[in-house]
């Protein structure tokens, strides 16, 4: 992890494409401008965290969803005879 003490006005760069300046500091918190490309996301990491854990729980879900649909239509073929 890289430490860096920044005054107001003053900006870190990460790249050639993202800066991040210190805005102002205000009852112990720290306000950032982020300016970077639009493909990249920027979150907070609390909510990176909910989008992961959504995610997780969405291919979690496709995947039961893909089983019992699999199981239904084998069950379906089995019951069908072939007519001749």
């Amino acid at each position: 992890m890289l430490i860096l003490s920044r005054k107001i006005e003053e900006v870190i760069k990460i790249g050639d494409t993202i800066s991040i300046k210190v805005l102002g500091v205000q009852d112990g918190q720290v306000r950032l401008g982020i300016e970077a490309p639009k493909e990249i996301k920027i979150f907070r990491a609390e909510v990176y965290e909910q989008i992961q854990q959504q995610n997780k729980e969405a291919a979690q879900t496709s995947k039961e969803v893909l089983s019992s649909t699999i199981k239904f239509l084998k069950q379906q073929s089995k019951t069908k005879q072939p007519s001749r």
